[in-house]
């Protein structure tokens, strides 16, 4: 059994296609197949059920898949030491980042990556929370970013920053003439929502439930976008208002911050955390690529229970 008949094994598993398999191990499929049958001869157990489509791993092939990818992880720690005994910051870095914080933050800490560590070649992929957290499992991501925490025992979190959320309240909004918004006010059936599967989207519900439940409306528009941008512009065309988090607003042009109001205390936000598997590899660039994002990041967001209310805004009367 050698290394490369693993790191086979593995991709036939990720992909549950040998011919996809193949293709992404630079081999041609008979090559990938007879190595995969020559380690399952020698094993003496079936490693793969090929008569389902997608192919599917036998149970016990779930458990020799699940050690080889241990054994791959630790394989290419030789690699990542001696790179590191010789100095050397380079290598490719797979990056999942959720939507939500993607618009806002990439532009903040990308170039700053690519320019002080020109051999670093990221690939950034932009996916929700769950997909990042199967492509970890799956080694096709080096880490994530995106909100905790997730309560996954096999992932470490290392925190970025604590950002608040903002309410976009457009010109005549009952709530248009307030200088905050108490969270008492707070309506779901007045808010435009991302659609599922972003978890902002669940923070916002969260936040809203407990101040009024979603009512039977008579409104003829229910709306789900899968964007800030797109939420905005149905507020200022009089559709409701919507919350926001602090670095989009951050980005707002300026004849549209006026209609930025922050939430009352404790303001409600979310923590967002460059997210790796315990067993992950590359740790010297997961540090570099962390310091530079904590660095193209408001102080006031990095700072561990920051008391003050966060606003884009200047300090204005502050009536209920």
């Amino acid at each position: 059994m050698t290394l490369v008949q693993l790191k086979y094994a593995v991709a036939v598993d990720t992909y549950r296609h040998f011919a996809a398999a193949a293709e992404h191990c630079f081999v041609t499929q008979p090559t990938l197949s007879m190595q995969i049958s020559k380690m399952e001869k020698e094993l003496d157990v079936l490693l793969f059920d090929r008569s389902k489509h997608p192919v599917e791993p036998t149970e016990i092939g779930k458990k020799v898949i699940a050690q080889a990818r241990i054994v791959l992880r630790e394989a290419g720690r030789i690699d990542e030491v001696i790179q590191s005994d010789k100095g050397v910051v380079a290598g490719d870095f797979r990056l999942g980042i959720i939507p939500t914080v993607s618009t806002a933050l990439l532009p903040r800490f990308l170039k700053a990556v690519t320019d002080a560590y020109p051999e670093i070649r990221l690939k950034v992929e932009e996916l929700q929370t769950n997909e990042i957290i199967s492509k970890l499992d799956q080694d096709l991501l080096d880490a994530g970013i995106m909100a905790t925490p997730l309560h996954d025992s096999r992932l470490t979190e290392r925190p970025l920053y604590t950002e608040p959320f903002m309410a976009f309240v457009p010109d005549g909004h009952r709530l248009a003439g307030e200088s905050f918004v108490l969270h008492s006010e707070l309506q779901l059936d007045d808010i435009l929502l991302l659609k599922s599967g972003h978890c902002f989207r669940e923070n916002v519900i969260n936040l809203c439930r407990n101040a009024f439940p979603a009512k039977e409306s008579g409104e003829s528009f229910e709306f789900e976008s899968g964007n800030f941008e797109t939420m905005i512009k149905l507020a200022m065309q009089g559709f409701g208002m919507t919350l926001i988090p602090y670095l989009t607003a951050l980005d707002l042009p300026d004849d549209l911050k006026r209609f930025l109001k922050p939430l009352e205390h404790p303001q409600p936000g979310r923590e967002i955390s460059l997210v790796y598997h315990k067993a992950r590899l590359k740790t010297g660039l997961i540090e570099i690529i962390s310091e530079i994002i904590e660095s193209k990041v408001p102080e006031k967001l990095r700072r561990a229970g920051e008391t003050e209310r966060v606003s884009p805004l200047p300090a204005g009367p502050k009536t209920a």
